[in-house]
């Protein structure tokens, strides 16, 4: 499981033109899923992500979390993160997960993380042409891999 995590402001996901996902500050989360993802890589990623200690405390350091703060999380599928463009200038997306193994760790990974994180959690439209829209604040952005 790879994910890229921007630290936002407000973010928010359309599809046709209609917005499908919204939140102000706290995180706008890409998520990825390979073959070989498991249950324990969506608990592991969910915990790492609500723990994840990159918002500003009273002197300005990264010391409190998107639990901390009282923010939000908006969840983007995003299966080109294991886009490979090492040969040519096409991307292979076959180490990608495919439809009848990420749709289900997608819903999971969700439930999940509502059942974990106490604010609110939004979403995008799974395998939809969406567009992302944010404001990165910061800009703080990490790309996190379950081990």
């Amino acid at each position: 499981m790879k994910t890229v995590v921007q630290r936002v402001s407000e973010a928010r996901v359309s599809v046709d033109g209609k917005v499908v996902g919204e939140i102000s500050h706290g995180m706008l989360v890409l998520l990825g899923f390979a073959p070989e993802d498991s249950m324990d890589d969506l608990n592991w990623m969910i915990n790492k992500l609500i723990n994840l200690r990159i918002f500003k405390d009273n002197e300005n350091k990264m010391n409190l979390s998107v639990q901390d703060i009282k923010g939000s999380i908006l969840i983007v599928s995003q299966f080109t993160l294991y886009g490979d463009s090492k040969k040519g200038n096409r991307p292979s997306f076959v180490s990608a997960a495919g439809p009848e193994i990420a749709i289900p760790l997608y819903n999971s990974f969700i439930s999940s993380l509502k059942d974990s994180f106490s604010g609110k959690v939004e979403t995008g439209i799974f395998g939809a042409d969406m567009k992302v829209s944010l404001i990165n604040d910061g800009p703080v952005t990490l790309i996190i891999e379950s081990p």
